[in-house]
C-alpha cells in the first residue's frame, strides 16, 4: 500500500515539474527572440541572447520554497514553478525547484534522466576539469579495461546541444567500442552559462580562432589528457554532433599540429557564421561560398542524413568540399544498406598513395541523429549504419 502511494506521488510529482519545465521552456524560447524564427532545440540561440533574470533571493535555509497565495494552489498556467513547488511541498518532498532553475540545472538530464551504463571490470570513467585564460571546462575521460600502461589513441567527443559527456557516451556507444579499439575517449562539457541550451559556441567569431575561446579549451583538454597518460600523439582525433560536429571542424582546423583527424556528424562547416542570423541561414540553407579550411591534409569522415530537417544536408557536402577543395582525382562512390535500416551512398576521396583522405557518408531517410546509436541516449537513430564504428575504422586507416 505504501509502495502504491509513492509510485502514484512520484507520478504527480514528475507530471508538475514537466508542466513547469515546458512552461519556462516556452516562456524563454519567446522572450530569447521575439523577431526572429525559433531554433530547434538541438542547435538553439547562444546563452546572451536571452534576456537575464533577475538574482534570486537569499534564502534562510535550504528548505523548499513555501507556495504562495496564502495556501491557495497557484494557478499552474501563470505560475508554473510555485504550482510545481507547492505540489512537492503538499507531497512532502524536500526538493527547492526554484533554487534548481536558478543554478541553471541540465533541464534535458532532469526530464529525461541518463541511464546508468556498468562498467566493464577494471574500467573508468572518470571526471576532470581544465582551465585557461578562455574559462573552464568539465569533461569525463574513459579509460578501458584494455587498458594495461601501454600508448593508445585519444578520441576526443564532443556532445550537441542539451546533450552531456553520460548521455553522449550512452548514444554513440563510443566507450563499448573503445575497449575493442584500445583508446582512450574523452568528453568535454559545455556549461550551460556559456550558452543556455549546452551548445558549443560555432558560430561565434572568438570561438573561431587558434589560441581563443572554446577551441582552446577543448584543446587544452586533449593536450592535459595527453600529459597525464601515455597517449600515442599521433593518433590524436576529435569528433561531434550537430553543434558539436561543428566545433570539431573548427577544432581540427585550427589545432592541425595536435589533431590527425576529424569525425563531423550532422555539422556545419568552418567557419560558417559568425553571429546568429547567418547561424539560422547555414542550418536552413547551407553556406553561400564555404571558405577554405586547412591545408587539404588532415583526413575527414563525415555523416548526414538527407532527411535532417535541423541542419540542412547541403551542410555535410560542404565540409568535404572545403576541406578538399584542392584536391584532384575522382572519387569512389558504393552503395549499401543496412539490414531492416536505412540506406547509404559512401564517397571515397584518396590521396594519391592510395591513403583515404575523405568519406561523405549520406543516410537516406535519417533525420538530425547519430547513425547506429543506442536508444539509451538522445538524438539517436539505432538504423544504422554504424557511423561510430565507421569513424574509428576511418581514423585507425589514416593514421
Amino acid at each position: 500500500m505504501r509502495e502504491a502511494a509513492q509510485r502514484l506521488m512520484n507520478r504527480s510529482a514528475s507530471a508538475a515539474i514537466q508542466q513547469a519545465m515546458d512552461s519556462l521552456r516556452g516562456h524563454a524560447a519567446k522572450a530569447a527572440a521575439p523577431a526572429q524564427p525559433a531554433m530547434r532545440d538541438i542547435n538553439p540561440p547562444p546563452g546572451h541572447a536571452a534576456p537575464s533574470r533577475p538574482a534570486p533571493e537569499a534564502k534562510a535555509a535550504p528548505e523548499p520554497t513555501a507556495a504562495p497565495h496564502n495556501g491557495a494552489t497557484p494557478n499552474p498556467a501563470t505560475h508554473p514553478t510555485e504550482f510545481a513547488q507547492d505540489m512537492l511541498n503538499r507531497m512532502g518532498i524536500k526538493v527547492d525547484l526554484q533554487a534548481n532553475l536558478d543554478r541553471a540545472i541540465d533541464v534535458g538530464t532532469f526530464m529525461h534522466p541518463v541511464p546508468e551504463v556498468a562498467l566493464p571490470d577494471g574500467a573508468k570513467f572518470i571526471k576532470g576539469s581544465y582551465t585557461n585564460h578562455a574559462g573552464t571546462r568539465n569533461y569525463k575521460l574513459y579509460i578501458p579495461a584494455s587498458y594495461h600502461g601501454q600508448a593508445m589513441p585519444l578520441l576526443v567527443m564532443l556532445h550537441g546541444c542539451t546533450q552531456n559527456p553520460d548521455d553522449f557516451a550512452n548514444g554513440t556507444q563510443m566507450n563499448q567500442l573503445a575497449e575493442e579499439n584500445e583508446c582512450f575517449v574523452v568528453y568535454p562539457e559545455q556549461t550551460p552559462n556559456a550558452n543556455q541550451h549546452k551548445c558549443w559556441n560555432w558560430f561565434n567569431a572568438i570561438d573561431q580562432q587558434h589560441g581563443q575561446g572554446e577551441p582552446s579549451i577543448i584543446a587544452g583538454i586533449a593536450q592535459q589528457v595527453i600529459d597525464e597518460y601515455p597517449v600515442n600523439e599521433r593518433q590524436v582525433y576529435v569528433a561531434g554532433l550537430s553543434a558539436g560536429g561543428a566545433m570539431a571542424v573548427i577544432v581540427g582546423t585550427l589545432y592541425p599540429e595536435l589533431f590527425a583527424a576529424v569525425g563531423v556528424h550532422s555539422g556545419l562547416p568552418f567557419a560558417s557564421a559568425q553571429d546568429l542570423p547567418s547561424a539560422l541561414t547555414a542550418m536552413k540553407r547551407g553556406v553561400m561560398s564555404p571558405r577554405k579550411a586547412g591545408d587539404g591534409s588532415q583526413p575527414i569522415i563525415v555523416f548526414h542524413g538527407d532527411s535532417d530537417t535541423t541542419v540542412n544536408p547541403r551542410n555535410g557536402e560542404q565540409v568535404i568540399e572545403q576541406r578538399l577543395r584542392d584536391r584532384q582525382g575522382k572519387p569512389s562512390v558504393q552503395s549499401g544498406s543496412v539490414p531492416n535500416g536505412h540506406r547509404y551512398t559512401q564517397t571515397t576521396h584518396t590521396k594519391a598513395d592510395g591513403k583515404p583522405l575523405g568519406e561523405h557518408w549520406v543516410v537516406h531517410g535519417a533525420g538530425h541523429a547519430w547513425s547506429g546509436g543506442s536508444n539509451s541516449g538522445t538524438y539517436t537513430d539505432a538504423k544504422g549504419p554504424d557511423a561510430s564504428r565507421e569513424m574509428l575504422r576511418f581514423f585507425r586507416t589514416v593514421s
